[in-house]
């Protein structure tokens, strides 16, 4: 039951046109929503100008977007990308408030947090984001962290994407933000939003609907939680709370998920802390090297399923 609570394949949250909807009215959930749909010639979807900020995301394909605030009335082209594992994408941040149409045909996402903070909206080009490549060895991934508190003047909203390269393990070592600790933890509602693909290496063959990879979550002094699941595109993991890691790309297949955080602090941080059984992992990435198949090139063969 509790996997069930926390854990939803594609489509499972289906709701008024989106393929899937978290957001406050969701059980348990208070702090972050997502919003992903597929869009084809000719199709709309409009965003309510409620008391939440957002960050539009492409993850296949290109949009415009309309979106009115005051002064008044822009347009916003996002011109997106093949797919999640071809690099960066350029995004687009709404304040809270805003409404908004958006037109195209892809994949594309909605990261929302609810606040009354009211920042400025800002476009952000694929060349301006912060590619980080993460981790050595096995553990190696690369992340782009466009939505980050270096990178974004939000209000509540933390959102980056990882991509975990065939047989890599990311969300490694396992970790908790679900404590305030000044200085060291902060409090975070997580989504995990997925994507898998056949690797970069695979054969012509490779049937795209049956890449997967592997999530886990599991509890921490603060509650109780247990997921362990075959995680494909389109799927959405709710992290309320507890030690989550590792994600896990199986052999032969790629792995991508964005990350949409947000929580209650006063200030908007993202602190982690590791599982003290697990911490010393770390250590273990001195001397090794980046996996070489890092960063992943501009790959237009592979495309949102």
């Amino acid at each position: 039951m509790n996997e069930q609570r926390w854990f939803h394949r594609r489509g499972e949250l289906r709701r008024d046109g989106w393929e899937s909807v978290v957001d406050a009215t969701t059980p348990g959930w208070q702090y972050t929503g997502i919003r992903v749909a597929e869009l084809v010639d000719g199709d709309e979807l409009a965003l309510e100008g409620v008391a939440v900020e957002r960050i539009i995301v492409p993850l296949a394909g290109s949009f415009t977007v309309t979106h009115h605030q005051h002064p008044g009335e822009e347009e916003t082209l996002l011109q997106g990308r093949p797919s999640v594992f071809a690099g960066p994408t350029d995004v687009l941040y709404l304040p809270t408030g805003t409404t908004a149409e958006i037109r195209g045909r892809g994949r594309v996402a909605i990261a929302e947090a609810p606040t009354t903070e009211r920042r400025a909206s800002r476009y952000i080009a694929a060349s301006e984001t912060p590619v980080e490549l993460r981790g050595r060895g096995a553990s190696s991934r690369q992340v782009h962290n466009f939505g980050t508190p270096q990178a974004l003047d939000a209000a509540r909203l933390i959102v980056c994407e990882v991509i975990t390269p065939a047989e890599n393990w990311s969300s490694y070592p396992p970790h908790k933000h679900d404590e305030r600790v000044p200085g060291h933890e902060s409090r975070l509602e997580e989504i995990y939003y997925f994507e898998s693909a056949p690797a970069q290496e695979a054969a012509a063959s490779a049937d795209e609907s049956a890449a997967f990879g592997m999530f886990s979550t599991y509890a921490s002094p603060v509650g109780e939680i247990d997921i362990n699941a075959r995680v494909r595109t389109g799927d959405i993991a709710l992290v309320p709370y507890g030690y989550h890691g590792p994600a896990v790309a199986a052999p032969g297949y790629d792995l991508y998920y964005l990350n949409v955080m947000a929580g209650p602090d006063p200030d908007r941080a993202w602190l982690i802390s590791d599982d003290p059984a697990h911490a010393w992992v770390r250590d273990t990435w001195d001397g090794q090297d980046l996996d070489p198949r890092l960063p992943f090139p501009n790959d237009s063969r592979k495309a949102g399923a």
